[in-house]
């Protein structure tokens, strides 16, 4: 008899402390009462009725959550590869334990297939340009369709995209053929800016005579300083010569 009381005192003992239960500072817990909720408890030290309340706790702080990588075919028909990550947070534990049954793997299936869906309407070249717009689009739809929950989702950001190795190779090719553009549009630019200077030298030593030949004696100059040259064949204008024989000549 003696040892059936001691039994039965262990026992109480042993429900009484798990009726207490601890919430961390991030926590809020669900509390239902023979299964309907009677609202939310915590943080810290919450006292359950046993056998006829259960609680269940909830993480307030945001999750990471990361999007397995999607097969996308874009507005163009190219296939992609594209994952991405989603940042929310339970800001209604009452909803988020009694609206689904599991918010976060309802999550992460909304974020799946609302970035194939958004991705879809875009074609490739805008898919790698607007990434904000993308981001900030796939963040309000799924926003819209967790409020409900008690979920809100603050960021969603488009990771890797994939392309084939097809296009790869073709968008290689569009850049170099766009880097020689380039490079002929300026080597084209320099020759007419040379082209106006060179122009604007020969008038400026058309107006004085003088400077013409100074221009000419300078040449000589350059030449003579090489040492590598031996013959020297340099066209001198009439002009030129009878301004030196003087003006009888």
């Amino acid at each position: 008899m003696g040892s059936f009381i001691g039994f039965l005192a262990v026992f109480a003992v042993f429900i009484l402390f798990s009726s207490f239960k601890i919430l961390n500072e991030w926590e809020k817990g669900v509390v239902l009462r023979l299964g309907r909720s009677i609202g939310i408890r915590g943080p810290g030290l919450v006292f359950v009725i046993p056998f006829i309340e259960k609680i269940y706790k909830v993480d307030l702080r945001t999750v990471t959550m990361d999007v397995p990588s999607q097969d996308v075919i874009t507005q163009d028909n190219i296939s992609l590869k594209v994952n991405a990550v989603v940042y929310f947070r339970v800001t209604n534990a009452e909803e988020a334990i009694s609206k689904v049954a599991d918010f976060y793997f309802g999550t992460s299936q909304l974020a799946q297939t609302t970035l194939r869906s958004v991705l879809g309407q875009f074609q490739m070249d805008e898919i790698l340009e607007q990434r904000d717009k993308i981001n900030h689009r796939l963040q309000e739809l799924i926003d819209k369709q967790t409020e409900p929950w008690g979920v809100k989702v603050s960021l969603v950001e488009v990771k890797n995209i994939d392309l084939p190795k097809e296009m790869q190779a073709a968008m290689a090719r569009q850049a170099e053929a766009e880097r020689e553009r380039r490079a002929k549009i300026i080597s084209a630019e320099g020759e007419l800016q040379r082209a106006e200077k060179l122009s604007d030298a020969s008038k400026k030593l058309a107006e004085s005579p003088s400077a013409l030949q100074l221009a000419y004696l300078q040449t000589l100059t350059e030449i003579a300083n090489n040492d590598g040259t031996r013959t020297i064949v340099f066209p001198i204008p009439i002009d030129f010569l009878k301004g030196l024989m003087g003006k009888d000549a």
